[in-house]
């Protein structure tokens, strides 16, 4: 019986102790992994990924709920991906960015023309950390100003402008790599910075906190505004209403560029081609990666706005990737637009999203008192857990470790326990399955969350007994 090939094409059936060996002894004898301590992992060999399901050498079966790193979104294995990939390897598997190629134009042509209004361009990187440093750059040669503003509970990349905007504790330890940044607070409505009490009242003092932020650190002086449209790991927030709008126009008074991080987000994730779309705003710049082919090869870009393109029209870009547009990366990125306009899959989301999701999670925050708040939008949503709904605790402290972090790994093990893959940060379990998801494995992936709940409620109710 087959289950699944090796690296040499040769068959195997699940249960091969001694292949699953040789995978294991490899990457702890020669892997370094990122955000990790070394000696203290045991990564979990992975033999074979089909649709939205992947599978160990055991042959344990994993319903994939956090689409690996949300970036998996037409699934595993995708036949016209996969398709794509082989038949540019076969005719020209990579040329040099500096001359034209057919699938590099085609797919740049593509985004930039379900992209924003005004959009000029796309420069091509290899993923979405270069994505935002290369935004960055773009910005500050454009306005010839050198600080950049970004939000507290944000995730932007690990490279040395990126991991600097970042505003959540994997920025810590790196220190100051990029002087020129500096962060404000965004909107959390059920954890306000600004003690408000309605969403309106949030978007205000929001605006009000980086108004005042842009005058004391000196407009003239800041080249760009950089913030996720629908913040990811840090908890999938949603903007509150009129928030977007307003930092649109504060940046458009004082000229300075607003870059959208769309890296997460991007390709549907939340029911629209990008997030940005579903709110009454123009970008400047907007940085993508992940779901553009849902990672076959790596890629990432920055869609440019005419504006900002025509500054490099007579004098050059200081900048460039030996890998800017690599043809199979394209060739799996065009497919992807196939897959998005042949199964009409943006509508499949929002569906999917408002009928079922929204719904069912509504259901067991009533059910579950672990759960303090449900958010999202499309296929990307939070639940955030709590000791107890009145104080807000979370469940875990933030940036826990060991022993302070055990509630929640005992909430997550249940999950895999049970053949589900979760998406977990911090104090909140977040829901983000491939975009194909058929309504019957979404529910079935909402019945072992159901059952999770269970263990977070007990976890709860003994944090509070202490």
């Amino acid at each position: 019986m087959t289950d699944y090939t090796d690296r040499h094409g040769n068959a195997h059936a699940f249960g091969d102790t001694a292949e699953q060996r040789q995978v294991r002894e490899n990457d702890r004898g020669y892997v370094f992994h990122s955000w990790s301590a070394q000696a203290q992992i045991d990564p979990l060999p992975i033999a074979k990924g089909e649709g939205v399901r992947f599978w160990d050498y055991d042959g344990n079966e994993y319903l994939d709920f956090s689409s690996q790193l949300v970036n998996l979104n037409l699934g595993h294995q995708h036949p016209e991906l996969v398709r794509a990939v082989q038949q540019q390897a076969g005719r020209l598997a990579t040329i040099q960015p500096a001359v034209a190629n057919d699938v590099r134009g085609e797919l740049a042509k593509l985004i930039v023309e379900n992209s924003f209004a005004g959009a000029r361009s796309v420069f091509f990187t290899n993923g979405g950390a270069e994505a935002n440093e290369y935004a960055v750059r773009l910005a500050r040669h454009h306005t010839g100003r050198q600080k950049v503003l970004s939000r507290y509970r944000s995730y932007h990349g690990s490279t040395a402008t990126a991991i600097s905007l970042t505003g959540e504790p994997r920025r810590w330890a790196n220190g100051v790599l990029d002087a020129n940044v500096m962060h404000f607070f965004g909107p959390y409505p059920y954890r306000s910075e600004f003690h408000a009490t309605t969403p309106e009242e949030e978007t205000a003092r929001a605006l009000a906190h980086l108004e005042h932020t842009i005058e004391l650190e000196g407009p003239q002086t800041i080249a760009a505004v950089v913030l996720e449209t629908v913040t990811g790991t840090n908890g999938i927030l949603v903007p509150t209403p009129g928030y977007l709008e307003g930092v649109r126009a504060l940046t458009k008074r004082h000229g300075i560029m607003l870059i959208c991080d769309e890296v997460m987000v991007g390709f549907g994730r939340t029911g629209s081609m990008f997030a940005f779309q579903q709110f009454d705003i123009t970008p400047d710049l907007v940085t993508f990666a992940k779901g553009v082919n849902s990672g076959y090869v790596p890629l990432g870009g920055v869609i440019i706005s005419e504006e900002v393109h025509n500054s490099f029209a007579d004098k050059p870009f200081p900048g460039g990737l030996t890998y800017s547009g690599h043809p199979l990366a394209c060739a799996a990125g065009v497919a992807t637009f196939e897959v998005f306009e042949s199964t009409g899959l943006l509508a499949h989301v929002r569906d999917l999203g408002e009928r079922v999701l929204a719904p069912r999670l509504a259901e067991l925050a009533a059910k579950h008192p672990a759960v303090g708040e449900v958010r999202g939008r499309g296929l990307f949503w939070a639940l955030e857990l709590v000791v107890d709904r009145a104080t807000r605790e979370p469940l875990v402290p933030f940036n826990a470790s060991g022993a302070a972090a055990a509630p929640m790994s005992r909430v997550v093990a249940a999950c895999k326990e049970a053949g589900l893959w979760p998406f977990a940060a911090g104090n909140r379990l977040q829901i983000a399955p491939p975009l194909i998801i058929s309504e019957a494995d979404l529910l079935r992936g909402l019945e072992i969350i159901d059952a999770a709940l269970d263990v977070a409620d007990a976890e709860a109710e003994a944090l509070r007994a202490q």
